[in-house]
């Protein structure tokens, strides 16, 4: 209970979200409604069933400079914390001239069996305490569960056992908004990584685990939910946490102020209710039926540097076996659109990896053929089964989307979009493991740039060793071969890109970096570990030049 003489708090944040060449923004949740201060800026909490939010934009900056930030709610100091054990909090803008670090990872659980090693956000800032702040990251690329709606942590179950019975479905699975609060509310309070979100920028994009394993794989997967008498609430609540907690923090403050979902909500609480909640509800159930004016794909430019992130989930079509789509045409069109200019480098970020390790790759496309009917109807049952128990949903698994990505690819390499890139980059998680794997176009596409899937999964999380196992197996020579007979066998062509996984898979808790300086760009895996004193850090495990 909250007394009338004490100031308001902060529940979550600062974290620093958006940040340019002369603005940023710095999103927070507090337990009131109050005003919110950050370098002079001041931003009106908004409200959503209770909870309260403050999105601070902060503009009028130099490129390139960095200062010391303090949060003050209704005028008390707020942020940072008493007897922190990390530096003050930094907001430093872009510096087109300079190098430019991009780090990114998926896959994070709060709860892990002991001795399976640290968590890589917590090692990351550690890391980063001890640093100077030049070779700090210009951002970090969240690529996919940040939360586990469907596997929550012990927080958030003993939240949710305290307000409903959990012997009723959903069971401890968020259920609704409250619950999604309650999921964020753990995932991001542990101090070292509520530091670090403070200080690092962060571009977010959601997988399956953010709403539930397996989330629209298929037409019969969705069929199936939506007959579940908790699921209506799940979904809007999944969405409306998602719009506050990880997209509004992507939009630029010009992008903001063109968001009519953001001009909403700030509507609401001058003329409205008080309360966005009935706002955001409504914006849940468009973006669940693909509504043509809600994106949650976002573009970025570092310097020469274009990253974007590409959703690879809410845009899916999959009402027909036979016209599956990754993402739908006008989605696709955006992406083709957005790689447009000439870049040094691009990077196209999707939570679900592109490419593959070679047996995985060909089984996954045996699959979808087979439940389009390639080998009957029978076999197009049990292709469907298949395909849930075992999670293959990839970019492999969508042929034509694959497809739509190979030629993408090529034509980014051989200049079709603007001048060649000196770097093509695919970044990628959701499978657990860490890899590499260089891509070898058709010499008919006159390709310039080379072009890499990079793959860094989990930041927090474990691969169950019988999966392990058949990792390894399926991009072994006798994997790739069995894979690559089964797509043959049920009619799926070659692909026109060539690869293999050159370093890797590692297992262990992740967090890759891209570097770009220039024309010359770099990768490193580091991997969690614990230093002499017991605290999470990072350890390199590998790195090469991505450019000649």
């Amino acid at each position: 209970m909250v007394t009338l003489n004490e100031a308001p708090a902060l529940v979550l944040g600062p974290m620093l979200r958006y940040v340019g060449e002369t603005a940023a923004t710095i999103w927070m949740e507090t337990d009131r409604a109050c005003e919110a201060e950050v370098l002079d800026r001041k931003a009106r909490t908004f409200e959503v069933a209770g909870h309260h939010y403050a999105l601070v934009v902060v503009d009028d900056l130099e490129p390139g400079s960095e200062q010391e930030y303090q949060v003050a709610l209704d005028g008390t100091v707020r942020w940072p914390e008493p007897r922190s054990q990390f530096p003050p909090s930094v907001l430093r803008t872009l510096d087109p001239g300079r190098p430019q670090r991009l780090v990114f990872g998926s896959c994070r659980t709060p709860e892990l069996p002991a001795g399976h090693g640290p968590d890589a956000l917590a090692g990351c800032a550690r890391a980063l305490a001890g640093t100077p702040r030049e070779g700090w990251p210009d951002a970090m690329l969240l690529i996919g569960d940040q939360i586990y709606a469907d596997e929550t942590g012990p927080a958030a179950r003993r939240f949710i056992a305290g307000r409903r019975d959990p012997s009723v479905p959903p069971g401890y699975e968020a259920a609704d908004f409250t619950e999604y609060c309650a999921l964020y509310l753990e995932a991001w309070s542990e101090p070292a990584v509520r530091w670090l979100l403070s200080v690092v920028p962060t571009v977010m994009i959601f997988d399956d685990h953010d709403v539930h394993d397996d989330w629209n794989s298929s037409a019969a997967w969705r069929a199936e939910f939506e007959a579940k008498p908790w699921w209506r609430a799940r979904i809007t609540g999944a969405y409306q946490s998602y719009w506050i907690y990880q997209h509004l923090g992507n939009l630029s403050p010009a992008e903001l102020a063109a968001d009519e979902t953001w001009r909403q909500v700030r509507q609401s609480q001058v003329d409205g209710p008080g309360d966005a909640a009935a706002v955001l509800a409504d914006f849940a159930q468009r973006a669940d039926r693909r509504a043509a004016d809600i994106r949650f794909s976002v573009r970025r430019d570092f310097g020469k540097v274009r990253v974007v992130v590409i959703d690879s989930r809410s845009r899916r079509v999959i009402d027909d076996n036979s016209k599956r789509l990754m993402v739908d045409e006008a989605e696709w069109s955006w992406v083709t659109e957005s790689v447009a200019g000439d870049w040094d480098h691009v990077v196209l970020a999707t939570s679900l990896p592109v490419l593959l390790p070679r047996g995985i790759h060909g089984f996954e496309a045996w699959n979808e053929a087979v439940c389009y009917g390639a080998w009957g109807q029978r076999f197009a049952r049990l292709g469907e089964r298949v395909r849930l128990a075992v999670d293959l949903e990839h970019w492999a698994s969508f042929g034509r989307s694959f497809g739509n990505f190979e030629r993408l690819l090529a034509e980014l390499a051989a200049g079709a979009h603007g001048a060649p890139p000196a770097s093509v980059t695919v970044v990628s998680g959701d499978v657990h493991n860490s890899y590499l794997a260089p891509a070898r176009l058709p010499a008919a596409a006159g390709a310039r740039s080379p072009v890499w899937q990079v793959v860094s999964s989990p930041l927090h999380n474990l691969l169950p060793a019988r999966f392990r196992r058949g990792y390894r197996l399926a991009g072994s020579a006798a994997g790739t071969l069995a894979g690559t007979a089964l797509a043959r066998l049920a009619g799926v062509g070659k692909p026109a890109i060539r690869w293999r996984v050159t370093q890797g898979p590692w297992f262990d808790n992740m967090l890759c970096a891209l570097d770009f300086d220039g024309r010359a760009a770099s990768v490193r895996f580091d991997r969690a570990v614990r230093d002499d004193a017991g605290q999470p850090s990072l350890q390199p495990a590998y790195e090469t030049r991505l450019t000649e």
